[in-house]
């Protein structure tokens, strides 16, 4: 791991002594495009999603549920890459590949005894370096106890909607 982010996560450390500089808050906003397709914006960046031609689409980008697998296996980079770092744990390649199985007739309203998310997501992680099994075994449980995507497909989290029309 590079020593500059076990810099940036010391002092980001020394910086949360104080809990209230911890919160961030993140935005997104976005637009309907053409058909089913958005366009969204998270800063200075530019997201487009997409669906592919069986659901209305004419899949231009990737679709939103391929995005939310794109943002478990970044996130999930990102939080072995910091607490490797973290806990002094030598790695060299940090590999994953996500899938997930959708029935779309939950989405659909077909069965409304089907879910309209993923029923199931899978993650493979492969990690390289010097360290023994046991030690990427342990750096797996801690990632997986602190990745702010996985947390989010792992437990609820309270949404709120408020609609305006007009």
């Amino acid at each position: 791991m590079t020593p500059p982010l076990a810099d940036l996560v010391a002092a980001t450390g020394r910086a949360l002594a104080d809990p209230d500089r911890g919160l961030l808050v993140f935005r997104a906003d976005g637009r309907a495009t053409t058909g089913v397709a958005s366009t969204v914006t998270v800063g200075r960046h530019t997201v487009t999603a997409d669906e592919p031609p069986s659901l209305g689409g004419a899949d231009a980008a990737p679709s939103p549920v391929h995005a939310a697998l794109a943002a478990l296996l970044s996130c999930q980079v990102v939080t072995y890459r910091v607490w490797a770092a973290k806990l002094g744990i030598a790695l060299d390649e940090v590999h994953l590949a996500v899938e997930g199985d959708l029935d779309v007739r939950g989405f659909l309203g077909f069965d409304d005894a089907v879910r309209p998310g993923p029923g199931a997501i899978r993650v493979a992680v492969r990690l390289t370096g010097p360290e023994p099994a046991e030690t990427y075994a342990r750096l797996q449980a801690v990632v997986d106890e602190h990745c702010p995507v996985l947390d989010l497909f792992t437990r609820p989290t309270p949404v709120t909607t408020t609609l305006t029309t007009g």
